[in-house]
């Protein structure tokens, strides 16, 4: 059986390959990757996810690679990990009442035939309108600070969403289902 390799150290990536039944060995990606480059939302996200992939393909000659990135797009802004309270804050209330769309990008390269797939998983999530004390409430827990859009929906879905459509594990930062039909052309 070939090795695979997960081009991420995220909890939550690995988790979710993980309930595939694939086994599987996370290697962390040193890409810095660059959410300001001049790319429609779709297409930045499959840049990101590729350069994740790359940097860790070339340390195997014979492995099946898989990444992920995940962001948000609202209204021509892509939202990314805010790192920072103020930050989180900013993005929760620019979210706030608003819908907005969840791309998780994923890549998979298969380093002995040089095959590359990257695509892209939509979703769609609306929020409520939502009170300056629940987003500094929810803020404070720190957990905004590392996620896309600065919101887990795991924990999140049920107080903050009003709707939501698309690919649940692609909107917490793996499109699972997706991923596994790709990975079929891989005969994987």
């Amino acid at each position: 059986m070939r090795k695979i390799i997960l081009a991420s150290t995220s909890p939550r990536r690995k988790e979710l390959l993980a309930k595939t039944g694939l086994s599987f060995e996370a290697v962390a990606s040193n890409y810095e990757e660059d959410m300001t480059l001049p790319m429609p939302p779709d297409e930045l996200v499959k840049f990101l996810s590729k350069g994740k992939a790359e940097s860790v393909a070339q340390y195997y000659e014979d492995a099946i690679i898989i990444s992920g990135d995940t962001f948000i797009s609202f209204n021509g802004l892509v939202l990314g990990k805010p790192h920072t309270r103020e930050r989180a804050k900013e993005m929760l209330r620019i979210l706030s009442g608003n819908e907005h769309t969840v791309l998780s990008g994923y890549t998979v390269i298969d380093t002995k035939s040089k095959k590359i797939i990257s695509e892209v998983a939509e979703a769609k999530i609306k929020f409520k309108d939502l009170s300056d004390k629940e987003i500094d409430e929810y803020v404070e827990t720190g957990e905004p600070l590392t996620r896309a859009g600065a919101y887990a929906i795991q924990t999140i879905k049920e107080t903050f969403v009003i709707n939501m459509s698309g690919d649940y594990d692609g909107i917490i930062g793996l499109p699972v289902s997706a991923l596994m039909k790709t990975l079929e052309s891989f005969e994987v």
